[in-house]
């Protein structure tokens, strides 16, 4: 009979048999289980070896010799990804606590546990969809609590600057950064639509909501160029491919305008202001939102990151912000 198996005789530790005897009599690395709770979390080799910078091949060996190492299945290939099998739902119910323990452990051993030594600084827009960090900061509580997060909210501008400074490790921007010397993934699309005056709403929007066009006339109450200028410069481009004129105003080279100011103006009948279905503000009854036919504007977040950054809890939260996007 071969050595290892579960035949092999009783576990010496009480409470521990079948499956997660099999990994405990074995000699299995952290690394691998590293490996496979992050496979198994993505649904995905190819998900989990961008979170874990490594190669999807270097990955699939890793996932492989532990299976071969155990004896067992831990995971089904199909199509659309990987699942865990029984026993590798032992296995990642186990390796959680048991990498948890270790994360702990090596930072009390390593003196890391002070707050500035684990914390991430992540910087966010303005108007960031309701929810799309909520699940990313879990995932990642669960994968490194003692990780703790700084969130400030800048513009895009201003997040891409204090990366390159050091003063932030993860930034969530309106436009995909063009320095190869950071990293970016998709974390969200918005379908933008347009915030009018109720009864100019009802004069312009049909079945399918407002026509882009039908604004030429109205003033874009829009956001400041220096916040995101490529977006900006895209909005506006887009904006005048329909006859819309967009005109400079103040606050194009200083803070951005409250929403309570756009609301006000907007209610006046001669401007609009663009914003998702799910805008987080309260619109007053003499204001109403509209989709915009055809979906013509399409505003997406970006992570983006250091490229030579090599902290495993922000390669964790970046992969559950990737995870979030699909």
């Amino acid at each position: 009979m071969a050595a290892g198996s579960p035949s092999d005789g009783p576990s010496p530790l009480p409470g521990l048999s079948g499956p997660r005897w099999l990994w405990c009599h074995r000699k299995v690395e952290i690394r691998e289980l590293r490996a496979f709770v992050a496979v198994t979390q993505e649904g995905s080799v190819s998900a989990a070896a961008r979170s874990l910078h490594l190669s999807q091949s270097a990955l699939s060996q890793t996932v492989q010799s532990l299976e071969r190492q155990l004896g067992v299945q831990l995971l089904e290939r199909h199509s659309s990804g990987v699942t865990a099998t029984d026993a590798g739902m032992v296995l990642l119910r186990e390796a959680r606590v048991l990498l948890a323990q270790h994360d702990r452990a090596m930072a009390a051993v390593g003196g890391r546990t002070a707050a500035d030594s684990r914390t991430l600084r992540v910087g966010i827009p303005l108007e960031l969809p309701a929810g799309l960090l909520l699940a990313a900061l879990e995932e990642l509580r669960d994968s490194f609590p003692l990780s703790r997060v700084d969130l400030s909210h800048d513009s895009s501008a201003a997040q891409m600057t204090a990366l390159r400074e050091g003063q932030l490790d993860l930034a969530l921007v309106r436009e995909h950064p063009a320095d190869p010397a950071f990293d970016a993934v998709l974390t969200v699309e918005e379908s933008l639509g347009v915030v009018l005056a109720a009864g100019r709403a009802g004069e312009l929007a049909g079945p399918a909501g407002v026509r882009l066009h039908q604004l030429a006339g109205l003033e874009w109450l829009g956001f400041a160029r220096s916040e995101a200028p490529a977006w900006y410069d895209q909005v506006g481009a887009t904006l005048r491919s329909h006859g819309i004129t967009v005109s400079r105003r103040p606050q194009d080279d200083g803070h951005p305008l409250l929403a309570e100011v756009k609301l006000a103006v907007v209610s006046a009948g001669g401007a609009f202001a663009l914003a998702p279905p799910d805008w987080p503000v309260r619109l007053p009854g003499e204001v109403t939102w509209r989709p915009l036919t055809g979906n013509p504007l399409v505003r997406r977040t970006w992570a983006a990151w250091p490229a030579s950054a090599r902290r495993k809890d922000l390669a964790v939260l970046v992969a559950a912000l990737d995870l979030a996007a699909r």
